[in-house]
């Protein structure tokens, strides 16, 4: 990468390079549970849909602690090579092997406990004596394969500080087609159902895999697999600085495991495959905001490194445009078109079409905010300010929604289900709000202290 590229180029084209490659390989993540569910509604049966859904937490734990130590890892990365010191390379180095293989060792416990603790995982998920079979089976399959699913990450993270933003882009391509055709062969022709989807899953991250990892391979790029020492007072910056993605994941768990638990008492299994349904849907256009979110992280950590806080604050609200206008789309879709984008997912089952269809519209008016929040959060982490982040993640995705989930079904019954979420959405703007002034100003004092500093010299 040349050094300049970050500090110099065009907010605009920088966009184009970082985070629409970022955008759509979220979405193409994003894309392969639904092709899942897909494959599932029409081809086995909504209650293996729905068993899958009951798994999300576990799939949430896997990416939180992958997302904890990438997220960190890169923003760190970032800040430190924007130095431009022969030291900082140095750093960089260290802080890429401590990061690898914190990484290895969370794989390695997370595989021997879906391995050995299937059933009980998914007991304590929500699984009923209709449910419990497949969600095991599917979390048996899936933990043999967390190591490539949490590398394949990390190395395409990390190939974006090496010059190669396009590169993680190309490995979710990758993984989508390959999903598309396990699916086809372990669910339509195999009849493997809940677990065809896991081999499906697992082997597509696998052929990612040998896509991201080709530049870590090569030693003349400043980070790679060979050089650096493993430090723990690294790791620790590290794990802190990116601990609001795993309370994300961890809130996502949460979030999913209270709609699980709420709608099985409300409608049964019929409600949560309602709720996968909509889940599926609204996924997309999280991925595409999560996908802003994330592909700014390395424009706003290098030029906050170098100094360059206009830069920074421009990034910021080109980010923050992007996911409102996503936002309102995703918001008019599921109000005009729920019937048929449901109908994709259930057939001949009207009454759980008819909930789900209901559940979109209330569920919707989330949209109109939650990108606002999602930029804040994962700007706060590129900027190191670890505090923030996570309390941001944790207000929209598990303070908000613990509150609204104990009150409104109470008032508005299965409507206040679907309403939590635009309840705590609401809620967290405004902490929001309050936590991006209080930067502002630290930025701007910063500035200010910089400009009197070079008039001094001069």
């Amino acid at each position: 990468m040349k050094a300049n590229q970050l500090e110099t180029g065009k907010i605009h084209h920088l966009f184009l390079q970082f985070v629409l490659p970022a955008v759509i390989s979220m979405v193409l993540v994003g894309t392969q549970s639904m092709v899942d569910g897909l494959f599932l509604g029409r081809y086995a049966s909504t209650n293996a849909m729905a068993s899958v859904n009951i798994a999300i937490p576990y799939m949430q734990m896997i990416m939180g602690c992958t997302m904890i130590v990438c997220s960190g890892t890169i923003s760190f990365l970032g800040r430190t090579l924007g130095e431009k010191t022969e030291q900082s390379n140095r750093k960089a180095q260290d802080i890429f092997r401590s990061s690898l293989l914190a990484l290895l060792f969370c794989a390695v416990v997370l595989m021997l406990l879906g391995i050995f603790a299937n059933k009980q995982l998914a007991v304590w998920m929500g699984a009923n004596h209709v449910l419990l079979t497949d969600t095991a089976h599917y979390i048996r399959v899936l933990a043999i394969f967390i190591p490539a699913i949490s590398f394949m990450v990390l190395f395409g993270f990390t190939a974006r500080l090496l010059g190669k933003p396009q590169l993680y882009l190309i490995a979710t391509i990758v993984c989508l087609f390959c999903n598309i055709a396990m699916d086809f062969i372990a669910i339509k022709i195999l009849h493997l159902g809940a677990m065809g989807a896991a081999l499906a899953t697992g082997f597509s991250y696998v052929a990612g895999l040998m896509v991201t990892i080709r530049p870590l391979l090569e030693k003349k790029n400043v980070v790679n697999v060979y050089r650096g020492k493993f430090q723990i007072s690294l790791l620790r910056h590290t794990v802190l600085n990116g601990s609001s993605e795993g309370v994300t994941s961890l809130a996502t768990a949460v979030t999913v495991w209270l709609f699980n638990t709420a709608l099985m008492a409300y409608a049964g299994e019929g409600g949560v495959a309602a709720f996968t349904v909509i889940n599926y849907i609204s996924n997309f256009v999280i991925l595409v905001m999560f996908g802003v979110a994330d592909g700014i992280g390395t424009m706003v950590s290098y030029n906050y490194g170098a100094g360059h806080l206009d830069r920074v604050r421009k990034i910021l609200r080109t980010a923050l445009l992007l996911n409102f206008i996503s936002g309102v789309l995703i918001f008019a879709v599921l109000n005009i078109f729920s019937q048929p984008l449901i109908g994709m997912f259930i057939t001949d089952q009207p009454d759980i079409t008819q909930m789900a269809v209901q559940g979109a519209h209330l569920y919707s008016f989330a949209f109109l905010l939650n990108g606002f929040n999602i930029v804040q959060s994962g700007y706060q982490t590129a900027l190191g300010n670890a505090a923030n982040s996570a309390l941001i993640a944790g207000s929209r995705g598990l303070i908000f929604i613990f509150i609204g989930m104990t009150l409104l079904p109470k008032i508005f019954e299965i409507s206040g289900v679907w309403l939590t979420v635009p309840f705590a959405e609401i809620f967290t703007v405004i902490i929001c709000m309050f936590i991006d002034r209080q930067e502002y100003r630290k930025q701007q004092r910063t500035l200010k202290f910089s400009k009197t500093a070079e008039t001094y010299s001069d």
